[in-house]
């Protein structure tokens, strides 16, 4: 009978030698960066998409509330349709789909249409995150599974700068039209989708169709509101809610109150991905030698305040560089592998992926609220200043909630006491 993945078992080596835990890292790494490039190609050109289509600020964030509404809303559907069918089989189609459609949002004539098509990129990337973090979590090593996790997570800051990189030098340098970062970007997110499907594997399965070994317990909503998840759920709310205050906007904030313009907004914008890159392995490299997570994040969180708050309260370039390094070493980018590693360590084993959904579903709640919000805020009071303000408060009541969690309460983790 076929073996089944085990988290306490060593993970099995391929025949060139390489763990297939490895191979997954890589693979969802590179996964991350499809997602995050095709999301920041938008960005660079927001001038042109409100030039051309006649938009307020409140419309141009409108564009990205109404893709993360797509994205956020196929999070827990695609995790529990990945645990009943097999996420290999919800998670690369998605990769696909979304990459073809990219295409399509570039092709699209009118605004209603344009809109239409982005919110169909986000649906399909919805198909991502909670299959992606069950199967990686399933494969990687508990010893490894912050630092496996951050690894992953980094493709998120790649994808970024990509992104921007793309839209920038193509629109900004070139001279080419806005439509064209989205052509661009199609050809490598399909590539990547195919070798997903190559080096995916799911667990085995029985004549029956139910994984081999036990049989799976039903799963029980009150399993995905024990205390630690609640306030995990209500921090990355509030992390994702000012990370995407800064990467949908900075580019905007940057030519408009800065004067910065062309390759150079991309190259400033990508402070923040490149900083995070260090600071993710490094917290979670930190996390996993503790053995403890709550520490960790009272570090980062109220260091990420007084970054974002930085970004727009002082005249000072230097002092913007250093924001936004700043916000990238101890933001949202660095944080979500360690949270991903409280949600690893008290979610219903049974369920991973759903619970992977669901926290990333709340999560990205924030995601649709702050390009709006922002946008409106900056329509009110004449300057993006306001909408960064507030995602500062809203960190506050994220490092709040952080210290609710407890570290002696983790079902997933030996030794931890119920």
């Amino acid at each position: 009978m076929a073996k089944v993945l085990n988290q306490d078992e060593p993970a099995p080596v391929s025949k060139g030698g390489i763990p297939y835990w490895v191979k997954i890292t890589i693979v969802f790494f590179l996964g991350w960066v499809a997602l995050y490039a095709t999301r920041a190609i938008l960005n660079p050109v927001m001038d042109n998409i409100q030039a051309e289509f006649s938009l307020s600020a409140a419309q141009l964030g409108l564009i990205s509330s109404i893709f993360f509404i797509g994205y956020a809303g196929l999070n827990v559907p695609s995790g529990i349709l990945g645990d009943k069918i097999g996420k290999k089989k919800v998670l690369v189609p998605g990769v696909i789909l979304f990459g073809i459609m990219a295409a399509v949002t570039g092709m699209m004539p009118s605004f209603t249409l344009f809109m239409i098509a982005w919110l169909l990129v986000g649906i399909f990337q919805g198909f991502y995150y909670g299959p992606q973090y069950g199967l990686s979590s399933e494969a990687i090593p508990k010893k490894h599974i912050t630092l496996g996790s951050a690894i992953i997570n980094s493709g998120m800051a790649f994808g970024l700068s990509a992104g921007y990189f793309i839209s920038s030098y193509t629109v900004g340098t070139l001279g080419m039209s806005w439509r064209a970062p989205f052509y661009v970007i199609a050809i490598p997110v399909v590539l990547i989708g195919l070798a997903m499907w190559w080096v995916i594997k799911e667990k085995p399965k029985s004549s029956a169709g139910v994984s081999t070994g036990e049989e799976k317990p039903k799963l029980k909503m009150k399993e995905l509101f024990s205390r630690n998840l609640v306030f995990a759920y209500i921090t990355i709310f509030c992390a994702i809610y000012a990370f995407f205050v800064v990467v949908t906007w900075i580019p905007y904030y940057l030519q408009h109150a800065r004067g910065i313009d062309g390759t150079e907004v991309a190259v400033v914008s990508s402070l923040v991905p490149w900083a995070a890159i260090p600071g993710s392995i490094l917290f979670s490299w930190i996390a996993d030698r503790m053995g403890k997570r709550r520490p960790v994040l009272l570090v980062m969180l109220p260091l990420s305040i007084i970054a974002i708050v930085s970004i727009v309260a002082f005249d000072s370039m230097w002092v913007l560089y250093a924001a936004l390094i700043g916000y990238g070493i101890f933001g949202k980018i660095s944080t979500n592998p360690v949270l991903v590693a409280v949600v690893a360590d008290n979610a219903p084993k049974h369920a991973l992926s759903t619970a992977f959904g669901f926290y990333n579903f709340i999560g990205m709640c924030g995601s649709i609220l702050a390009p709006y919000i922002t946008g409106f805020l900056t329509d009110v009071t004449g300057t993006l200043n306001a909408g960064f303000y507030f995602a500062g408060i809203l960190l506050v009541i994220g490092t709040i909630s952080v210290l609710f969690i407890k570290e002696n309460n983790r079902p997933n983790v030996e030794g931890a006491a119920n």
